[in-house]
């Protein structure tokens, strides 16, 4: 297969995967809807959750061939694209005001479990029982999110509309599908164009694949800026963020022990330093104002050019 084809699949892959995204998290936010479960709760969870997905299809089926690299790449990689690219353009476009629950909790939180995955994967590979970690700290991620509903951080769903619920199973049915599919695409092409150029996996899975991967992050979080709903903006990059490392590196583990090599030592601690620069920017009058997303698209521009030396 020659590199234009494999381009051309690489696209379909991605398009397939924000279109899955897309109906993914629509339909699973109108069931949400339907039986009434906070605004908050499906913000953090369902959004969340629905625009990593890509990542979650990506990197789990990358683990599944054997292509690791992929796997911890796209993981890391997108996690540093989404604070300093995704966050930085929607500072940019306005001012974002973070809510103190983002800044002292799910903020360090995040910086939190990005540190532990630098020490988990410091022996080499991240194992079963390092994915169980991670998944005991992702069920005790969602007990905060539902307690903290519970105390009324999020207004309850109004369910007395009327919701085909047929049409929304299946259209999440549909997105799971279209996302499965689009992932067994993208990493095919993504591992071909690595080889056709001489570009390494690890290259390949912390820019192309990474940004593929977080286009519904980027879409989501921009637009939700430009309407002034700076919540789901940082909200939303956040939880995707905590999901990409405690579910998506953590049920990758349980399936087959994923290497972690040496090269991603320094981009593991680059993501964690990026979460750092963010809460930083964030911490005065809880806000990320216009410099600091410029600081942060400056920052990704000097992490590329380290990449391409």
């Amino acid at each position: 297969m020659d590199w234009i084809g494999s381009m051309l699949l690489l696209c379909l892959g991605f398009v397939m995967l924000i279109k899955g995204a897309d109906f993914f998290v629509e339909g699973a936010s109108k069931i949400a809807e339907k039986f009434g479960i906070p605004q908050l709760v499906i913000g953090l969870t369902i959004v969340a959750m629905g625009t990593s997905a890509p990542e979650a299809a990506v990197s789990i089926t990358a683990a599944l061939k054997g292509n690791a690299d992929i796997t911890i790449g796209n993981i890391v990689g997108s996690n540093i694209l989404n604070i300093l690219v995704i966050l930085g353009i929607s500072a940019a476009v306005a001012p974002l005001a973070v809510k103190k629950s983002t800044v002292f909790g799910e903020l360090p939180f995040m910086i939190g479990i990005t540190i532990l995955l630098f020490l988990l994967g410091a022996g080499g590979s991240i194992g079963f029982g390092d994915g169980a970690l991670l998944m005991l700290l992702f069920v005790a991620y969602l007990a905060y999110l539902f307690r903290m509903a519970k105390k009324g951080d999020g207004s309850p769903r109004d369910a007395s509309k009327k919701l085909c619920l047929w049409k929304s199973l299946l259209g999440t049915a549909a997105g799971l599908a279209l996302i499965v599919t689009g992932s067994y695409i993208a990493v095919d092409a993504a591992s071909v164009l690595a080889r056709l150029f001489g570009m390494t996996e690890r290259f390949i899975g912390l820019t192309i694949v990474a940004l593929g991967t977080s286009l519904p992050e980027l879409f989501t979080s921009v637009s939700a800026a430009a309407k002034g709903k700076a919540d789901i903006a940082v909200g939303n990059i956040v939880g995707s963020n905590i999901f990409n490392i405690l579910f998506v590196v953590g049920a990758s583990a349980l399936i087959t022990p994923v290497p972690f090599s040496e090269g991603f030592y320094e981009d593991t601690l680059i993501a964690a330093g990026a979460g750092v620069l963010l809460l930083f920017f964030s911490m005065r009058k809880c806000r990320l104002n216009r410099l600091g997303g410029w600081l942060l698209l400056i920052g990704y521009g000097a992490y590329f050019a380290f990449l391409c030396l």
